[in-house]
């Protein structure tokens, strides 16, 4: 019972965090695509002579790229961080379904053997049931045939 506590309250304290992570990865991914943007209208931006590129306007996409791959970083240490709280989550459901299931093992060879004892008892109820049959009949026909004996001898007497 003190595992499952444990377990609920982990629970209960990942839930938020789990929720946290994915408005996070939302926000970074919204991130990334606005830097996607940026990085497209650099990429077409030509402020040299007679329309050229200059070297600026590359250094420009440049860093709009390092920036997008510095992001795309973020976003994959944000998937791994939830892809650990998933595995870790999961771990905590076997871990449970794996208790439940034996307390339920437990309780289940507890009812067989209060079982088998119930059925115990009751064929030594059926014995002694029998024997109090058996005992009764044997009475019942010796009280016949001293009676008949009795009788018969006071008819002849």
């Amino acid at each position: 019972m003190a595992m499952m506590k444990k377990l609920m309250v982990f629970i209960m304290l990942l839930v938020p965090f789990y929720g946290f992570s994915q408005a996070r990865l939302e926000n970074l991914l919204a991130e990334r695509e606005k830097m996607h943007r940026e990085w497209k209208a650099s990429e077409s931006k030509k402020s040299g002579i007679f329309g050229n590129r200059t070297k600026k306007d590359m250094i420009e996409t440049h860093d709009w790229m390092a920036r997008i791959i510095q992001k795309d970083n973020q976003i994959m240490d944000e998937l791994k961080m939830l892809s650990e709280i998933e595995k870790t989550e999961i771990t905590y459901e076997k871990n449970d379904y794996k208790f439940i299931s034996q307390k339920q093992e437990r309780e289940i060879a507890i009812l067989k053997r209060a079982l088998a004892e119930k059925d115990q008892v009751v064929e030594e109820k059926k014995s002694d049931k029998r024997t109090y049959e058996w005992t009764t009949l044997i009475f019942f026909l010796s009280t016949l045939a001293f009676g008949y004996l009795y009788f018969k001898r006071r008819k002849s007497g």
